[in-house]
């Protein structure tokens, strides 16, 4: 199977190539086979693959390495939370867990569908288990009773994946929060979200990693009748950084925020894609992402909305991408995307990509503000919106990081 396997992908890289052979040393399980077969198809996603054109996983990824740079320090506060660690090495979950929080842990693979649709998401699913890492973990809700559930991705090794598949039952509200600190040369995570009737969820998300990095999150959020879900990410990047959200409104009275900061230096890579299928009527969608890059640095907004002729009736949608160009040298690529067939809704997007406004900084400087300071002051209003989103126990927590970096 593997040299099988390995000659599916056409001229493969030593990345490649070792992604194959970790993939040998797993046990063998149909659905594992099909996951990793979903990603052989095309291997790392490359340029030339529309979707993946401005995120070069196959160029950016020679060889699994473990990065010179360790991992950064977690801001997210872990006081009071549950708090899970996946590391290249191993995992850590909470000795104890409270009513209204059920895990299961297989040392199986669970089908994926679409799994072609997410060539990393699928990779994440195949590879992950071995050793104490479990192939599959199902957090099943059943209270809104809860502590904050905050999972952590760090830790120095070659590579990390990881899969998890929450189900939120109906009436109840899951709070959550991740951390992607970086310290492994490559980490691919699926996380899965089914949301039954009334069910809520708010999931926010840090990330940030190194220039010689790459990570891909891959997030499907499936929403039945009456359920909401609020997502807001800040994203620093690395190397390639990819943060990607799959949505699917399944009954209606469905509600869906999707907000999103990406703050990119010189050498990092921050990608920020989202796909949104309205598959029952009466339902609404909000997204806003707003991002700053520096001089050498990269931003890549992609975003999609699917309204189906029949089942997409009376869809309430709207997408919005704003950036700043904060240096000469600084790089943003933009694709907000409307797909509707159905012929009675309200759906609107929206993109600008531009520098400070000039009157606003005189502004400042007349009042013997610095210009560094009157930039980062500027820059931080500018992306505060796309974070209000955020749980109220991290909100904060956010912001100052977004400050810092600015202020820097």
């Amino acid at each position: 199977m593997t040299t099988a396997l390995r000659d599916f992908i056409k001229n493969p890289t030593t990345a490649e190539l070792e992604l194959v052979a970790r993939y040998a040393m797993q046990p063998e399980d149909g659905r594992r086979e099909r996951a990793f077969l979903a990603f052989a198809e095309t291997g790392l996603p490359h340029r030339r693959m529309e979707a993946w054109k401005w995120s070069d996983f196959k160029a950016a990824l020679k060889a699994l390495e473990t990065p010179a740079s360790a991992s950064a320090n977690d801001p997210v506060p872990h006081d009071g939370a549950l708090v899970f660690r996946f590391a290249p090495t191993g995992f850590e979950q909470p000795k104890t867990l409270p009513e209204g929080v059920r895990i299961l842990t297989q040392p199986t693979t669970q089908a994926l569908s679409g799994a072609e649709d997410v060539p990393l998401g699928a990779l994440a699913a195949a590879l992950a288990g071995g050793g104490a890492r479990p192939s599959t973990m199902v957090i099943e809700i059943t209270s809104s009773d809860l502590p904050r559930l905050h999972f952590v991705f760090d830790g120095a090794g070659e590579a990390s994946f990881a899969r998890i598949i929450f189900l939120v039952r109906s009436g109840v509200s899951l709070t959550m929060t991740e951390s992607y600190l970086g310290g492994a040369g490559f980490t691919a995570a699926l996380l899965e979200f089914n949301l039954e009737d009334a069910a809520r969820l708010n999931r926010t998300i840090y990330q940030r990693g190194g220039t010689d990095e790459a990570l891909a999150v891959t997030g499907l959020i499936n929403l039945a009748a009456n359920s909401a879900a609020v997502q807001t990410t800040l994203a620093f990047g690395a190397k390639v950084a990819r943060m990607e959200t799959r949505a699917v409104h399944q009954g209606s009275g469905a509600k869906l925020t999707l907000n999103a900061a990406y703050l990119s230096g010189k050498g990092l890579h921050a990608d920020i894609t989202t796909h949104v299928r309205h598959g029952a009527p009466g339902c609404v969608t909000r997204q806003l992402t707003k991002g700053a890059v520096l001089d050498g640095g990269t931003g890549v907004f992609q975003g999609k909305f699917f309204v189906p002729r029949k089942t997409g009736q009376h869809t309430d949608a709207d997408m919005q991408h704003q950036a700043l160009l904060l240096e000469d040298g600084a790089v943003v690529f933009a694709k907000p995307e409307l797909e509707i067939y159905a012929d009675d809704v309200e759906c609107a997007h929206g993109n600008t990509c531009g520098a400070l406004d000039d009157a606003q900084m005189f502004y400042l400087r007349q009042r013997g503000i610095p210009e560094t300071q009157a930039r980062a002051m500027l820059t931080e209003a500018f992306i505060a919106e796309a974070l209000s989103t955020a749980d109220d126990s991290v909100r904060d927590v956010l912001l100052a990081e977004a400050q810092n970096w600015l202020s820097s």
